[in-house]
């Protein structure tokens, strides 16, 4: 694969992004952007199909794809999961390559394409009363991650909102509207995935969950006397 500038492989890349209710496919050669299709059915989406479409309208075949990169979230796990099992399926059938990108990171990367500047933490609802927050600078030479992901309870998310500071995510206007709404896009998860030469087995791919698993053992079969 030869290179189209710096830091960018010129390679043929599916990209998916499925961890919000705007869920979307593109297909990119290298960080040039061939198709890009969005659909807001959440968990209704019909994932074969769009990824069929977009591919139909970028003029490129299965075979043609190199990598496929995942937007592993944080977000829908039922989405991220949907992702993440369509990956692993080709790669079977394929053996193309994979790589996993952080859906905030790709939400924070759109809106610096689209000019957005200054300190931002973007937000994701967690359920459970928590909220997955990060924050990045947005500059005009590219961004830089100010805060990890992590955990935070509502009183912490709340009181943020009330502080002024600029929060931005998917679904969650509607409930809090000092959150600017915005969904990532599978572009710029193929973007991110373009200038990253790292690739991972689709077996390894995990949706971002911060919490700690939980689980109760089932207990011993009851053994029934005979009658």
């Amino acid at each position: 694969m030869k290179a189209r500038h710096e830091g960018v492989l010129s390679m043929k890349i599916l990209a998916i992004e499925f961890s919000s209710d705007h869920r979307s496919v593109a297909v990119l050669d290298g960080d040039n952007l061939l198709a890009e299709k969005t659909i807001t059915e959440g968990r209704n989406t019909a994932a074969v199909q769009l990824i069929e479409e977009t591919l139909t309208a970028a003029g490129t075949g299965r075979t043609d794809i190199e990598c496929i990169a995942v937007g592993i979230g944080p977000g829908s796990y039922t989405g991220i999961r949907a992702a993440i099992a369509l990956t692993q399926g080709w790669q079977l059938a394929t053996d193309v390559k994979v790589r996993a990108v952080d859906s905030l990171e790709a939400l924070a990367l759109g809106l610096q394409n689209e000019g957005e500047r200054g300190v931002i933490t973007f937000a994701v609802d967690a359920a459970r009363g928590e909220f997955y927050l990060t924050k990045f600078e947005l500059k005009e030479s590219g961004m830089e991650n100010l805060e990890p992901t992590r955990l935070a309870k509502r009183d912490e998310f709340e009181a943020l909102l009330e502080s002024g500071q600029p929060v931005i995510g998917p679904s969650l206007a509607g409930k809090y509207p000092a959150v600017t709404e915005q969904f990532p896009s599978a572009e710029f998860v193929g973007r991110l995935a373009a200038k990253r030469a790292e690739f991972i087995s689709a077996s390894e791919l995990e949706p971002v969950y911060l919490r700690e698993v939980d689980f109760v053992k089932a207990p011993p079969l009851r053994v029934i006397p005979p009658v």
